[in-house]
């Protein structure tokens, strides 16, 4: 009995720690314009809590490190002149593939 209880334990500590591991990370996001008031966006998965020219989300999921998220973001909240995480950016064609669709922002399609 005490084998098995203590064999459980050691599975759940590995599973917490693997949990861990692969945890949700930061995004940072650099808006072009400041916003009047702050605001609270979803994309991608991620909350982003935007205040002034930032956006930050404290636990996005990989998924939201992406052109396609970013739109999301910029729809709500204007141009976004930088998008990136722990490990990666956003680069420059994908911030232009991201601000086609900038709430007030040019009406240029990206190529």
């Amino acid at each position: 009995m005490k084998l098995r209880t203590l064999a459980t334990c050691a599975a759940l500590s590995v599973s917490m720690f693997a949990g861990a591991a692969l945890a949700d990370g930061r995004i940072a996001v650099a808006l072009e314009n400041p916003l009047a008031a702050k605001t609270k966006v979803v994309a991608g998965g991620a909350v982003f809590v935007c205040e002034g020219a930032e956006c930050v989300s404290t636990a996005a999921p990989s998924r939201a490190l992406t052109a396609g998220s970013c739109k999301v973001l910029a729809k709500e909240v204007g141009r976004v002149a930088a998008f990136g995480g722990e490990t990666k950016s956003l680069d420059a064609d994908d911030l232009t593939r991201c601000n086609v669709a900038a709430k007030g922002g040019s009406a240029l399609a990206a190529k």
